[in-house]
């Protein structure tokens, strides 16, 4: 893609957390390769990045960091190159990215985008740089209007797109122009240099705490721009099934989704006695035996199996497992069954 990303600009996904909300999943998987539809969640943030011109991307690694470089690779068969960086005690979000600064911003002479590895999201790029071009911006947040901001950590924007306030915290000098909108910071944003030269360099610190909050106490230019659209983390197992179904619903309308992510693999192998209840996403070399029901809203992975008359509604099969019994809304890996309760899920 052409346009103002032609520049360029370099990425940084984020993928060094140890997943410890996620309980036992996480011990099989790495968070930001949990699949998504069949898509492990990494590749939602480098398909966007791909999708807008970004071919120079940094990931960081702690936690089964392995498992990521087998998986993403080199980055050639996504037509990117990756670079990898390692953290033997983790960094935090500052300090992963401050460790790579040099790289990402072309020897502190660029801005860099920072993405959480953990989002699936509809966000426009383009014109959140354009955002961040035109306000001149120390740096321009990613941020999703929400009744439950304080939850997260609000960051207050006002009607010129500038952030007032992050964490309770504001700038001496900035007057408010209402309206004052409270938002969620949704881990994607454009960073300049001057902001991550404020953190401790080889040091384990928090992007928001030790980069946001002091820049925006000094009067730096802070710039926050809404996503009107779709926004999904999958920090827990409850979010992540829930994050699957919304896919399969429909709800996330992806300007650069990393593949198919509703159908059934033309090698995937159907009994002719089972049913298949849309919407599934069934994946290649997948077994649905006879008399088996699948769906609604059931994802299946590579290699998975589904046995004999077996049924599943509302759940997520890992690549490789056996199911061999029953079950609603649920995770199924290859090691264990995680039966869930979602929200809204039918009775």
């Amino acid at each position: 893609m052409q346009g103002i990303f032609a520049s360029p600009l370099r990425a940084m996904v984020l993928c060094a957390g140890m997943g410890s909300r996620l309980g036992g999943i996480s011990d099989e998987l790495p968070k930001p390769l949990l699949p998504v539809c069949n898509h492990p969640l990494v590749t939602y943030a480098l398909s966007l990045c791909r999708g807008y011109g970004m071919r120079e991307v940094a990931i960081n690694l702690h936690h089964l960091g392995h498992l990521i470089t087998n998986t993403v690779g080199n980055g050639a068969s996504l037509g990117m190159d990756i670079h990898y960086s390692s953290e033997s005690t983790l960094l935090g979000t500052g300090g992963g990215v401050r460790k790579m600064a040099e790289f990402l911003t072309h020897d502190f002479r660029e801005p860099c985008v920072v993405i959480n590895g953990k989002l699936v999201v509809d966000v426009d790029l383009e014109a959140v740089l354009a955002l961040h071009r035109v306000t001149g911006a120390a740096a321009t947040m990613v941020l999703r209007e929400t009744p439950d901001a304080d939850e997260w950590g609000a960051v207050e924007v006002d009607g010129d797109g500038r952030v007032y306030s992050i964490l309770g915290q504001k700038s001496p000098a900035q007057v408010a122009k209402p309206p004052l909108t409270r938002c969620m910071f949704t881990g994607i944003h454009i960073v300049e240099p001057q902001l991550l030269l404020r953190l401790p360099p080889q040091e384990a610190s928090c992007i928001v705490r030790q980069g946001y909050v002091p820049a925006l106490r000094a009067g730096d230019v802070l710039s926050g721009y809404i996503i009107p659209g779709y926004f999904h983390e999958h920090s827990t197992p409850e979010r992540y099934l829930q994050g699957n179904l919304n896919v399969l619903r429909g709800k996330a309308r992806l300007p650069y989704p990393p593949g198919p992510l509703v159908g059934v693999s033309p090698r995937a192998q159907v009994a002719p006695s089972a049913t298949l209840i849309s919407p599934v996403c069934i994946g290649a070399g997948a077994v649905i035996g006879d008399g088996a029901i699948v769906g609604p809203e059931v994802v299946i992975g590579d290699g998975a199996r589904v046995e004999r008359d077996v049924e599943l509604a509302h759940s997520v099969v890992f690549a490789g497992s056996d199911v061999r019994s029953s079950v609603r809304s649920a995770v199924v890996t290859p090691k264990a069954v995680y039966p869930l309760v979602l929200p809204d899920d039918a009775a």
